[in-house]
C-alpha cells in the first residue's frame, strides 16, 4: 500500500512541476506543455488524478485565468480532459464544486448565454462540457443551459472520426448530470430519442457516446419511472444492452490484468461496466417483466465467466454486477425457471462450491438460490402472468434439482452451513439450510 501511495504521490509530483512551468510560457508553448500533461491524465489510475486534482489546483488555475497568466482556452484543453478521465474512471467528486475555478465557469455560462448578440456557440458549448463533466452540484439555471447546450451539439448526425468524437464528449458530459437534477422532460426526452432511434439505425456514434446518451436518460428515469415505457419498449433498452456488452466483449483481452497505457482497452472495459450499472439502476427501477431478457441473460454469464478469473478490482466488480442483474431479473419474472436452468444455474452452483468465496457474491447467490427454492416450493406470492401448471412445475424442479446434484451443489451447502453460512444471515437471509435445497 505504501509503494503504491509513493507511485501516485510521483505522479502528482511531475505533474505538479510542468504545471508550475505554464506560467513562464507563450500561449503556444503553453499548449504544447498541456498536450504533455493530457497525455500524462491519460495514463493516471483514480487515486492519481484523485491525488492531483484538488480544490487548490482548481483555484491556482482560476488564478493564472484572473492574473492571465494562462489563456481561457488553454485552461479549457486542459480541464476537458480532466473531466473526461473523471467520468471514466467513474470518480464521484473532485470538489471542482467548491473552488473559485467552478463559481467563474457558472458566472460564464450564464453570462454567454444571455448574449443576444455575439455570442460564441463554440465557447459556451466548451464551457458547459467542462462544468458538466467535472461539477457534482447544478443549479436548476445552469442545468437547463447545460443540458439544451450539449444537445444541440451531441444531436449532429456527421459520422467522420471528428464528429464522433465531439459528440462523445458531449454526451459524455450530459451523462454526468445525476439523477437528483430535476429536469423538466420536454427540455430532452424528444432529443435524446431521436439521439438512440438514429444510432440504431446508422451506428453514427462511438459505443461511449450511445452508452453516455442511456446514462442520462437513465439517470433521469430515477426520479420519473414515466419513462420506464420509453425506456423498455420504444428504444428496447434490454435489447440494446445485450447487443452492446457482446459487442465490447469481444473487444477485450480477459486473460491479461489492465496495464497503463491500454487506453482503447480500457475504455472499453469501462464502458462495459458503465452499461452494467446501467442495467442495476434499471431492475432496481421496475416491478415487472421486461421482455427480451433471455438474450441478456446469457451475455451477463458469458461475461461474468470472462472476467472472474482476473483479480483487479474492475473485473471483481463486474462480477458483482452481473450476479446482481442475474438475480434482479429472476426476481421481477424478467426469466423464468426454465430460463435461469438453461442459461445461469451451472454459473451459480460453481460459485457457490469455490473454496474462496468472496462476501457479496456469495450473497447474491444465496439469495437467489434460496428464492428459486421458495418459488418452487410454492411459497412465494410473486408470480409471473404465464404461471406454470403443477405438472410443468414439478419438470422444472426435477430438472434443477438433477443439476444441482449433478453439480454436487447440496453436498456443498451442508459442508459450508457451519463454516460461512451464518456470516450471512445479518443480510437477510434463511437461517435454515433447507431454504435452499431443491427437492423434487
Amino acid at each position: 500500500m505504501l509503494a503504491k501511495e509513493r507511485m501516485t504521490r510521483s505522479v502528482t509530483k511531475r505533474f505538479y512541476e510542468l504545471f508550475s512551468e505554464l506560467e513562464d510560457c507563450d500561449e503556444e508553448d503553453q499548449r504544447q506543455k498541456i498536450l504533455e500533461m493530457n497525455e500524462m491524465i491519460d495514463g493516471m489510475n483514480k487515486e492519481e488524478i484523485g491525488w492531483t486534482f484538488t480544490k487548490k489546483l482548481f483555484n491556482e488555475i482560476d488564478k493564472m485565468i484572473e492574473e492571465k497568466k494562462i489563456s481561457l482556452e488553454n485552461a479549457i484543453l486542459l480541464l476537458k480532459r480532466v473531466g473526461y478521465w473523471k467520468e471514466m474512471q467513474r470518480i464521484w467528486n473532485l470538489h471542482f464544486d467548491e473552488s473559485a475555478l467552478n463559481r467563474r465557469f457558472e458566472e460564464m455560462i450564464i453570462d454567454e448565454d444571455k448574449k443576444k448578440e455575439g455570442k460564441i456557440e463554440k465557447f459556451l458549448d466548451d464551457l458547459c462540457k467542462c462544468y458538466s463533466s467535472l461539477s457534482f452540484y447544478f443549479s436548476s439555471e445552469l442545468s437547463l443551459i447545460c443540458v439544451s447546450c450539449l444537445l444541440k451539439v451531441a444531436s449532429n448526425r456527421k459520422e467522420d472520426n471528428e464528429s464522433q468524437k465531439e459528440a462523445e464528449m458531449e454526451l459524455l458530459a450530459l451523462s454526468n448530470i445525476e439523477y437528483y437534477v430535476k429536469i423538466d422532460k420536454e427540455l430532452y426526452l424528444n432529443e435524446i430519442k431521436e439521439i438512440i432511434k438514429y444510432h440504431q439505425e446508422h451506428h453514427n456514434l462511438t459505443r461511449l457516446a450511445y452508452q453516455s446518451t442511456w446514462k442520462f436518460l437513465m439517470n433521469r428515469f430515477y426520479r420519473d419511472k414515466s419513462l420506464e415505457d420509453v425506456i423498455a419498449n420504444e428504444l428496447h433498452f434490454v435489447r440494446e444492452a445485450a447487443k452492446e456488452l457482446e459487442e465490447l466483449m469481444k473487444c477485450v483481452d480477459w486473460k491479461k490484468n489492465e496495464k497503463k497505457g491500454e487506453r482503447k482497452e480500457k475504455e472499453e472495459m469501462i464502458t462495459i461496466l458503465r452499461w452494467c450499472k446501467l442495467l442495476r439502476e434499471l431492475f432496481d427501477g421496475v416491478q415487472e417483466g421486461l421482455g427480451e431478457c433471455s438474450d441478456l441473460l446469457g451475455c451477463l454469464v458469458c461475461l461474468f465467466r470472462a472476467a472472474r478469473n482476473n483479480q483487479n478490482d474492475l473485473h471483481r466488480e463486474l462480477c458483482n454486477d452481473c450476479i446482481y442483474c442475474v438475480k434482479k431479473m429472476y426476481t421481477i419474472n424478467a426469466i423464468s425457471e426454465t430460463n435461469f436452468l438453461e442459461g445461469a444455474a451451472n454459473l451459480f452452483v460453481e460459485e457457490i462450491s469455490q473454496s474462496t468465496l468472496n462476501r457479496s457474491l456469495t450473497e447474491e447467490c444465496l439469495s437467489l438460490l434460496g428464492l428459486v427454492s421458495k418459488r418452487l416450493k410454492g411459497k412465494t406470492s410473486k408470480e409471473s402472468e404465464e404461471k406454470p401448471s403443477k405438472t410443468e412445475r414439478k419438470m422444472i424442479k426435477r430438472k434443477i434439482f438433477e443439476r444441482f446434484e449433478e453439480e454436487g451443489y447440496e453436498d456443498e451447502i451442508t459442508k459450508r452451513y457451519e463454516t460461512i453460512f451464518w456470516r450471512y444471515f445479518l443480510y437477510g437471509l434463511s437461517k435454515d439450510v433447507n431454504d435452499y435445497y431443491v427437492y423434487c
